[in-house]
Protein backbone atom coordinates (compact mmCIF):
# COMPACT_ATOMS: atom_id res chain seq x y z
CA UNK A 1 0.00 0.00 0.00
CA UNK A 2 2.96 2.41 0.77
CA UNK A 3 4.08 1.94 -2.86
CA UNK A 4 0.83 2.99 -4.13
CA UNK A 5 0.27 5.89 -1.75
CA UNK A 6 3.80 6.74 -3.06
CA UNK A 7 2.75 6.55 -6.37
CA UNK A 8 -0.42 8.74 -5.74
CA UNK A 9 1.16 11.47 -4.12
CA UNK A 10 4.14 11.52 -7.08
CA UNK A 11 1.48 12.02 -9.60
CA UNK A 12 -0.68 14.37 -7.61
CA UNK A 13 2.20 16.53 -7.21
CA UNK A 14 3.33 16.58 -10.94
CA UNK A 15 0.19 17.50 -11.89
CA UNK A 16 0.22 20.01 -9.05
CA UNK A 17 -3.26 18.63 -7.33
CA UNK A 18 -4.87 18.44 -3.79
CA UNK A 19 -6.35 14.84 -3.19
CA UNK A 20 -9.29 15.07 -0.63
CA UNK A 21 -10.85 12.48 0.37
CA UNK A 22 -14.62 11.22 2.04
CA UNK A 23 -14.59 8.23 3.53
CA UNK A 24 -17.32 5.88 4.80
CA UNK A 25 -16.64 2.10 5.01
CA UNK A 26 -13.07 2.50 5.26
CA UNK A 27 -12.78 4.75 8.44
CA UNK A 28 -10.24 6.81 7.48
CA UNK A 29 -7.25 4.27 5.94
CA UNK A 30 -7.46 5.53 2.49
CA UNK A 31 -6.18 9.12 4.36
CA UNK A 32 -3.77 7.24 6.82
CA UNK A 33 -2.50 5.36 3.95
CA UNK A 34 -1.43 8.76 1.57
CA UNK A 35 -0.43 10.57 5.15
CA UNK A 36 1.90 7.43 5.92
CA UNK A 37 4.05 9.31 2.85
CA UNK A 38 6.54 11.44 4.21
CA UNK A 39 5.71 14.69 2.03
CA UNK A 40 2.41 14.10 1.42
CA UNK A 41 0.90 17.68 3.06
CA UNK A 42 1.88 18.97 -0.62
CA UNK A 43 -0.73 17.17 -2.18
CA UNK A 44 -2.97 15.95 0.47
CA UNK A 45 -5.34 18.23 1.84
CA UNK A 46 -7.91 17.04 3.90
CA UNK A 47 -10.21 13.71 4.81
CA UNK A 48 -13.76 13.53 5.81
CA UNK A 49 -14.66 10.36 8.09
CA UNK A 50 -18.25 10.68 7.06
CA UNK A 51 -19.28 6.98 8.59
CA UNK A 52 -23.10 8.22 9.51
CA UNK A 53 -25.74 9.35 7.36
CA UNK A 54 -25.79 12.27 9.82
CA UNK A 55 -22.09 13.25 9.08
CA UNK A 56 -22.81 12.74 5.43
CA UNK A 57 -25.12 15.48 5.72
CA UNK A 58 -23.65 17.94 7.43
CA UNK A 59 -19.77 17.70 6.31
CA UNK A 60 -20.73 16.72 3.01
CA UNK A 61 -24.13 18.04 2.12
CA UNK A 62 -25.28 14.68 1.03
CA UNK A 63 -29.15 14.96 0.79
CA UNK A 64 -31.43 13.33 3.21
CA UNK A 65 -33.68 12.67 0.07
CA UNK A 66 -30.97 11.03 -1.06
CA UNK A 67 -30.14 7.99 1.50
CA UNK A 68 -33.59 7.57 1.98
CA UNK A 69 -34.38 6.96 -1.85
CA UNK A 70 -30.76 5.20 -2.71
CA UNK A 71 -29.00 4.58 1.22
CA UNK A 72 -25.62 5.00 1.86
CA UNK A 73 -24.27 2.67 0.06
CA UNK A 74 -25.14 3.74 -3.64
CA UNK A 75 -24.18 5.67 -6.63
CA UNK A 76 -26.16 8.66 -5.62
CA UNK A 77 -24.21 8.70 -2.10
CA UNK A 78 -21.12 8.71 -3.16
CA UNK A 79 -21.46 11.14 -6.12
CA UNK A 80 -22.57 13.82 -3.55
CA UNK A 81 -20.12 12.79 -0.89
CA UNK A 82 -17.40 13.01 -3.17
CA UNK A 83 -18.84 16.31 -4.74
CA UNK A 84 -19.12 18.13 -1.32
CA UNK A 85 -15.59 16.85 -0.62
CA UNK A 86 -14.36 19.27 -3.38
CA UNK A 87 -16.96 21.52 -2.46
CA UNK A 88 -15.87 21.75 1.23
CA UNK A 89 -11.71 21.42 0.55
CA UNK A 90 -9.09 23.34 -1.88
CA UNK A 91 -8.45 19.91 -3.36
CA UNK A 92 -8.78 19.49 -7.27
CA UNK A 93 -9.35 15.85 -7.22
CA UNK A 94 -11.58 14.01 -5.17
CA UNK A 95 -12.76 10.58 -4.24
CA UNK A 96 -15.50 8.94 -2.24
CA UNK A 97 -16.28 5.53 -0.64
CA UNK A 98 -18.78 3.96 0.78
CA UNK A 99 -20.00 0.26 1.30
CA UNK A 100 -20.62 -2.51 2.88
CA UNK A 101 -17.29 -4.03 5.15
CA UNK A 102 -19.43 -7.06 7.06
CA UNK A 103 -19.56 -9.48 8.73
CA UNK A 104 -23.25 -8.05 8.88
CA UNK A 105 -25.45 -5.05 6.98
CA UNK A 106 -26.02 -6.78 3.52
CA UNK A 107 -29.01 -7.49 1.78
CA UNK A 108 -29.67 -9.67 -1.13
CA UNK A 109 -29.50 -5.93 -3.00
CA UNK A 110 -26.25 -4.96 -1.50
CA UNK A 111 -24.74 -7.91 -0.25
CA UNK A 112 -21.67 -7.65 2.02
CA UNK A 113 -18.45 -6.77 -0.02
CA UNK A 114 -20.58 -4.16 -2.11
CA UNK A 115 -18.82 -0.77 -2.22
CA UNK A 116 -19.28 2.15 -4.04
CA UNK A 117 -16.07 4.68 -5.16
CA UNK A 118 -16.42 8.15 -6.97
CA UNK A 119 -13.50 10.31 -8.17
CA UNK A 120 -14.53 13.95 -8.61
CA UNK A 121 -11.99 16.77 -10.05
CA UNK A 122 -12.56 20.64 -10.18
CA UNK A 123 -13.26 20.86 -14.22
CA UNK A 124 -16.35 18.85 -12.94
CA UNK A 125 -16.02 15.10 -14.56
CA UNK A 126 -17.51 12.47 -11.80
CA UNK A 127 -17.14 9.22 -12.29
CA UNK A 128 -18.58 6.47 -10.00
CA UNK A 129 -18.00 2.38 -10.04
CA UNK A 130 -19.35 -0.53 -7.82
CA UNK A 131 -17.40 -2.78 -6.90
CA UNK A 132 -18.18 -6.39 -5.33
CA UNK A 133 -14.88 -6.97 -3.01
CA UNK A 134 -14.42 -10.55 -1.00
CA UNK A 135 -13.26 -11.67 2.19
CA UNK A 136 -14.15 -10.13 5.29
CA UNK A 137 -14.13 -7.31 7.48
CA UNK A 138 -10.31 -6.29 7.23
CA UNK A 139 -9.82 -7.56 3.66
CA UNK A 140 -12.98 -5.55 2.22
CA UNK A 141 -11.77 -2.30 3.52
CA UNK A 142 -8.13 -2.80 2.51
CA UNK A 143 -9.10 -3.71 -1.22
CA UNK A 144 -11.21 -0.52 -0.84
CA UNK A 145 -8.14 1.49 0.40
CA UNK A 146 -6.30 0.23 -2.69
CA UNK A 147 -9.15 0.68 -5.61
CA UNK A 148 -9.45 3.93 -4.41
CA UNK A 149 -6.54 4.96 -4.75
CA UNK A 150 -5.92 3.28 -8.22
CA UNK A 151 -9.12 5.40 -9.20
CA UNK A 152 -6.83 8.32 -8.28
CA UNK A 153 -3.89 7.16 -10.91
CA UNK A 154 -6.53 6.08 -13.33
CA UNK A 155 -8.00 9.65 -13.49
CA UNK A 156 -4.28 11.19 -13.54
CA UNK A 157 -3.09 9.15 -16.04
CA UNK A 158 -5.82 10.24 -18.56
CA UNK A 159 -4.57 13.67 -19.14
CA UNK A 160 -7.25 14.87 -21.43
CA UNK A 161 -9.16 15.23 -18.35
CA UNK A 162 -7.37 17.62 -16.87
CA UNK A 163 -6.87 19.68 -19.62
Amino acid sequence: MDVLAAQVGAALKSHGMLLATAESCTGGGIAQAVTSVAGSSAWFDRGFVTYSNLAKQQMLGVQEATLIAYGAVSEATVREMVEGALRNSTAQLALAVSGIAGPDGGTPDKPVGTVWFAWALANGITTAVRHQLPGNRDEVRAQAVRVALQGVLKRLSQNTLLA
